[in-house]
């Protein structure tokens, strides 16, 4: 006989209202049917909550995308700025050097030149189409980035070029004293003839040093004639100077020379009528007047 078990309902004054009696096999189906319930209706819930704690991680990670983003175009447009301030920068400077752009030169922005907006993170927008157009900028910088350099590069090389000149110029008086003779026509303290006189004559007293007028190298030191002592000194760029009628001679051939180097002492050597310089200037193998390039 199948055990079974009787539940009694009991009334207010502990009389026995109803009573039922069921076999210990239902309690047990009931039982499984209960718990089978409390662990499904615990599996749902469970997955409920841990996908509405994905749904938040995943709402959380959008947010920080997109204040990436935000970060990221900021930056873009900050480089686009900076890059726009350097072309600027490189123009201002070619004003003041008097440097024109080199027509093949490339823009810094590519054909045309067209500078892009400003980046701005639409709020509709998706996120791989924001990435591919972030990645579309930032490689147009990189190409304006390179282009500035090249940019930059040439500036540097005329401004070095330009540099080398000035330092080629003969640009400063080579001795103390006051100028006895000029440049051009004149009539000759020896002969009394007219005469082409090619340089300047400083006169001043014996021992007074000679400067270099200019960066170069030595390429004559000795007695010439009726120049007496000599040095000549090629600046390149075609220019060339000659300091004649030196007392004693300083640097010797060969030698590389700075502008405002001293070269030689005042003299009365070769034909002269007392102590000076007899100071020349020659541009691509004609004499030109000194007096033209002193700026001291």
């Amino acid at each position: 006989m199948k055990k079974k078990i009787t539940f009694f309902i009991l009334g207010n004054t502990g009389s026995i209202i109803k009573k039922t009696t069921v076999s210990r096999g239902v309690i047990t189906c009931l039982t499984i049917f209960i718990a089978v319930c409390l662990i499904l209706f615990s599996i749902v819930i469970y997955d409920y909550l841990k996908q509405k704690e994905e749904m938040v991680s995943q709402q959380e990670e959008i947010v920080n995308q997109r204040k990436q983003l935000k970060a990221f175009a900021a930056d873009i447009n900050s480089l686009k700025s900076k890059l726009v301030d350097l072309k600027d920068f490189e123009k201002k400077i070619r004003n003041v050097a008097d440097i024109e752009e080199n027509a093949e030169q490339e823009n810094p922005f590519g054909v045309g030149g067209s500078i892009p907006e400003d980046f701005e993170i639409p709020v509709t927008e998706e996120y791989n189409s924001l990435i591919r157009e972030m990645h579309e900028q930032t490689q147009q910088f990189n190409l304006a980035a390179i282009n500035q350099k090249k940019s930059f590069e040439s500036l540097f090389n005329n401004l070095e070029e330009q540099r080398n000149l000035l330092a080629a110029t003969p640009a400063i008086r080579p001795t103390d004293g006051w100028i006895s003779s000029t440049f051009g026509y004149r009539k000759s303290p020896f002969t009394g003839r007219r005469e082409f006189h090619k340089g300047l004559d400083i006169a001043t007293r014996e021992g007074t040093p000679i400067l270099a007028a200019a960066d170069g190298v030595i390429t004559f030191a000795g007695t010439k004639g009726l120049m007496g002592k000599l040095i000549v000194i090629d600046h390149g760029y075609g220019m060339v100077t000659r300091y004649a009628h030196i007392h004693k001679m300083l640097k010797k051939r060969g030698d590389a020379v700075k502008k405002g180097d001293v070269i030689a002492l005042v003299g009365n050597t070769g034909r002269s009528t007392g102590s000076h310089l007899h100071y020349e200037v020659h541009l691509d193998g004609i004499a030109v007047n000194p007096a033209k390039y002193i700026l001291n």
